[in-house]
Parts: C-alpha cells; sequence; structure tokens
C-alpha cells in the first residue's frame, strides 16, 4: 500500500521557522515529482513547492524567497524548510508524489499536518 507520511507540523510565532518532511513508502514506481501543497480555512488547495526528479523546483509566488524544498531520490523523501513565517501561512499542509508511467498519470497524498503561525 501506497504511503505518504507527513511529519513536522506545529505552532510558531511570525518570524519564526519549521520544517517539514515527507516519506514515500510501498510505490513499486519512483514518483516524476514531489511537492507539497496547502489548504487554508475557506480556501482551495493550491501548491506550495515542487521539486522534479530531475531537480527543477517551482514555488508559489507568495513563498518564493522564505520556503525551500529538498528532496532525496534514494529514499523517497521530500522536505520543505519555511522560514520568516506569516499568519497567512497558517494552513494544513499535504504531501503529494506524482507518478507518470507514459501511460498513466497519477498522485498520492499525504494525510495532511496542521502548520500554524501566529502573529
Amino acid at each position: 500500500q501506497v504511503q505518504l507520511v507527513e511529519s513536522g507540523g506545529g505552532s510558531v510565532q511570525a518570524g519564526g521557522s519549521l520544517r517539514l518532511s515527507c516519506v514515500l513508502s510501498g510505490s513499486i514506481f519512483s514518483p516524476n515529482a514531489m511537492g507539497w501543497y496547502r489548504q487554508a480555512p475557506g480556501k482551495q488547495r493550491e501548491l506550495v513547492a515542487r521539486v522534479a526528479s530531475g531537480g527543477t523546483t517551482n514555488y508559489a509566488e507568495s513563498v518564493k524567497g522564505r520556503f525551500t524544498i529538498s528532496r532525496d531520490n534514494a529514499k523517497n523523501t521530500v522536505s520543505l524548510q519555511m522560514n520568516s513565517l506569516k499568519s497567512e501561512d497558517t494552513a494544513v499542509y499535504y504531501c503529494n508524489a506524482e507518478f507518470n508511467t507514459g501511460n498513466q498519470l497519477w498522485s498520492h497524498w499525504g494525510q495532511g499536518t496542521q502548520v500554524t503561525v501566529s502573529s
């Protein structure tokens, strides 16, 4: 059974830092990309950062310069270092793994981890 298990969420004051980690297990395929999404109350889920297997990264404009995504392909892990946190970063953060076999595209999601930033 494919699982994505996140860790590292919590509460922090504005200006602080948190590091999220996610490990993928149970997959016979290597993910094409891994990333982090977030969903705040009353809002749609949005991309925070994504890293492809070759190392190409994408960031939401709102987190550029503050967040850094990293990935260990051998260990199927992805991490998100979040610095200079703001109250608007408060959300549930979800780990995502994308798969592409050429014939099929699919993704898996973690259960989510809460990040709360107080001002």
